[in-house]
């Protein structure tokens, strides 16, 4: 699975980067907000899946006076489907000790 350790923190930004639409994507603060997780968390859950190719990012290019630019974050095509085979794999490991399936969007 390219070396990426699915932890449970991990587990939780894969769900809230597959529930994001395309014309809406997670950005840093979102990320950490729905997946109730610090930035100190999330951040290098983020790098860490850039650098193995599952996401890409890029800066908001839009006006935003008051505040920086915003990352957004999305999945590559590889990447996307690499976040649903962990889901897949995982939900079937907790269904097998009679735990409910983790998040996460087909």
């Amino acid at each position: 699975m390219s070396n990426i350790r699915l932890t449970k923190s991990t587990m939780a930004v894969l769900a809230v980067l597959l529930d994001a639409k395309p014309n809406a994507p997670a950005w840093g603060l979102s990320i950490c907000r729905a997946a109730d997780l610090g930035p100190g968390t999330v951040y290098p859950i983020l790098d860490r899946l850039l650098e193995r190719g599952w996401l890409r990012s890029w800066d908001e290019t839009e006006a935003h006076p008051g505040r920086p630019a915003r990352r957004f974050y999305e999945f590559t095509g590889a990447g996307r489907a690499q976040a649903l085979e962990a889901l897949e794999a995982r939900n079937a490991r907790r269904a097998r000790f009679g735990f409910r399936p983790a998040g996460g969007a087909a």
